[in-house]
């Protein structure tokens, strides 16, 4: 089973640089998208043979996720039932017969962490929104989670220390995450591994440079642990400062 990540950056904008052939030619069972920032009815994607989902901001133009699925799912839940962290379309949640897949779009700090106390109120809800789905059955959480947990994780780490994605507050939420019993599906596959990035600016030549983040993440929980087969960067797709990241799992 394979299942794609990806920020595109504005679904509209990426459909014009090719978006619908690399779907095609990546053949994933499910892809989730991120920042797709489009309202209802404002595009019709031509993927016959996907369920398509859409969770959208209040805000035009801002946010918003999606997921697309070659199988239908048994039910299709969209926010966290949370009313102040669910205006701007930053999850949907998708059951399968033996897990749940959540993609998520976590809210940035904004430049001198100006909306860090929203962030940490969001993390402290979406932790806990996880766990009761464990309840349930395992969990297969993706998305820009906007953060770099480790050092290894960008290019400058020292420069951007108490950076948006880089502060220890925000460390700290997705070591949270990882010790609750959730797995960095990349990680764990490559734990040493340094140059693996996922988000490049647009300015400077960050990607020809490959001064980069890595905050696009699949996460599972433990008990899907042996159903991992590999865990991928497609950094040589093009069409948003994101590249998407990919799980195989049996």
């Amino acid at each position: 089973m394979k299942l794609l990540s990806w920020n595109v950056n504005g679904i509209r904008a990426i459909v014009d640089k090719g978006f619908l052939e690399i779907v095609k030619e990546l053949d994933a069972d499910m892809i989730c998208l991120q920042e797709t920032k489009v309202q209802a009815g404002q595009i019709e994607l031509d993927l016959p043979n996907y369920y398509q989902y859409w969770n959208y901001a209040d805000k035009k133009g801002y946010s918003g996720t999606a997921i697309f699925s070659k199988t239908e799912p048994l039910t299709v839940t969209y926010g966290l039932d949370v009313e102040e962290m669910d205006t701007e379309g930053r999850v949907i949640t998708a059951e399968y017969d033996s897990f749940f897949l959540v993609t998520c779009y976590t809210p940035n700090s904004q430049p001198k962490l100006k909306r860090l106390d929203h962030r940490m109120a969001w993390e402290t809800h979406f932790l806990a929104y996880l766990k009761h789905l464990e309840l349930s059955k395992p969990v297969v959480l993706c998305g820009d989670l906007n953060v770099a947990h480790t050092p290894i994780d960008l290019k400058n780490p020292k420069s951007n220390r108490q950076s948006p994605g880089f502060s220890d507050q925000e460390r700290e939420k997705f070591s949270e995450l990882l010790a609750s019993g959730f797995i960095d599906t990349f990680r764990y596959f490559y734990p040493d591994l340094t140059g693996a990035y996922t988000y490049w600016n647009y300015r400077f030549n960050a990607r020809a440079n490959n001064s980069g983040w890595r905050i696009d993440y699949f996460c599972v929980s433990d008990s899907l642990k042996p159903r991992l087969r590999d865990a991928k960067i497609l950094s040589d797709i093009m069409g948003s400062d994101h590249c998407p990241v990919e799980l195989d799992l049996d």
